[in-house]
């Protein structure tokens, strides 16, 4: 998928004191369509997230210092980049409870090292989708607040308007659905009823602007 495509190039915040984890995870998303910023320590992660936007953090569960789970947590209770999901990087055949603990801690994921690179893909990419259907959702509600009418305006529009806000909350659920249920028939589920809220939105969009598609700004 051409994520630079759409407009937005997806950034991936990759955490690990070992320099080679970073380069593997680097190497594996190279040609993806994102861009993969390294970070070496739980406070360099935490800088980073308050400069920028990132669509995922995939984070080391063994640092020293400042580990995976407390940075998770400063994560999950900051400002910006507080609604990021974050996959946890853990080895394989761990003790089981450090996967409960992460969870705990804010995560959505987890992946074992040595990692899997179709798995890598298959994770950060539905966690990137997640990302955009977030981006469009909050692009509708900047649009919707350049056309809400106020108490004088026209009864239709603010009927239709009332209705493209509900389909955006339905959007926002169906994407913490997608978030927390990243694998099997749930995560179809997820995708469905998302693709049904953006269904009913198009055409919340048709009634409210006409039989054309709609316009990406409002004379």
């Amino acid at each position: 998928m051409d994520h630079a495509a759409a407009g937005h190039q997806a950034r991936i915040l990759v955490v690990d004191d070992q320099r080679e984890n970073q380069l593997a995870l680097t190497a594996i998303l190279t040609g993806t369509g994102v861009a993969v910023r390294p970070a070496g320590s739980g406070a360099e992660a935490l800088r980073a997230l308050a400069g920028d936007d990132y669509a995922v953090v995939l984070l080391d569960v063994a640092m020293p210092g400042m580990d995976g789970f407390e940075t998770a947590y400063h994560i999950q209770r900051g400002g910006r980049g507080s609604d990021v999901p974050i996959v946890l990087l853990a080895p394989a055949g761990g003790d089981p409870a450090t996967a409960l603990r992460g969870y705990a801690a804010g995560a959505v994921d987890y992946l074992a090292k040595p990692f899997d690179p179709w798995v890598v893909r298959s994770k950060v990419g539905r966690l990137v989708e997640l990302d955009r259907a977030r981006r469009s959702v909050r692009a509708q509600s900047a649009l919707l607040d350049e056309v809400l009418p106020g108490a004088g305006g026209p009864a239709r529009l603010r009927r239709q308007t009332a209705v493209l806000r509900a389909r955006l909350t339905e959007m926002e659920d169906a994407a913490a659905a997608l978030a927390g249920h990243l694998d099997g028939v749930a995560a179809k589920e997820a995708f469905t009823r998302l693709d049904h809220c953006l269904g009913a939105l198009r055409a919340a969009h048709r009634d409210l602007f006409g039989t054309g598609p709609a316009p990406d700004r409002v004379p």
